[in-house]
């Protein structure tokens, strides 16, 4: 159905029958539930500290020995957030944070040369996800401050680091 018909569609129904589509919706579709639970009450601090522990929680886990170091647990929270609608300050944040408790995370531990493959890309996401929401400047410092990081850990890709930088200037 395209989106012309569906507005077709729903000019020409009532009311009541509006009322119980949308409560079937969010009764069937978990997705929906989601969203309307996020549009009437957006707790956002509150979904970004839960996102924040699980993240923490990859790298220095509280139950388990061994940390799992996974890239893709971040991700998710990010791409769920900016479906949602979050403010783009607080998916900066949790991009941010992310990095900066994977660069904790990588002094103590030996870690492998995708670790540092993936903390590339998530690096480059936050560059330009900061520069394309127009924030790069509420965020220069902490970015910065991540890249020279990255230098003092010798990590590698340094040059590639440097490009995401130069994409700024």
């Amino acid at each position: 159905m395209s989106k012309r018909a569906l507005k077709t569609h729903l000019s020409k129904s009532p009311k009541k029958a509006l009322e119980e589509q949308i409560l079937e919706l969010y009764e069937k579709f978990p997705a929906v539930k989601t969203y309307y639970d996020f549009a009437f009450n957006p707790k956002e601090d509150k979904l970004v500290q839960d996102a924040k522990a699980k993240i923490s929680n990859e790298y220095f886990p509280l139950k388990r020995k061994r940390p799992r170091a996974r890239r893709s647990v971040a991700q998710k929270f990010i791409k769920h957030f900016i479906k949602l609608g979050v403010d783009p300050h607080l998916i900066a944040d949790v991009m941010c944070y992310n990095l900066e408790i994977a660069q904790t995370f990588s002094m103590e531990k030996n870690v492998p040369d995708s670790f540092f493959k993936s903390m590339l890309n998530s690096f480059n996401e936050v560059v330009h996800f900061t520069s394309v929401q127009g924030i790069f400047t509420d965020f220069k410092e902490r970015i910065l401050k991540i890249y020279t990081e990255t230098q003092n850990q010798k990590w590698p890709y340094e040059e590639e680091f440097s490009k995401a930088l130069d994409i700024i200037d």
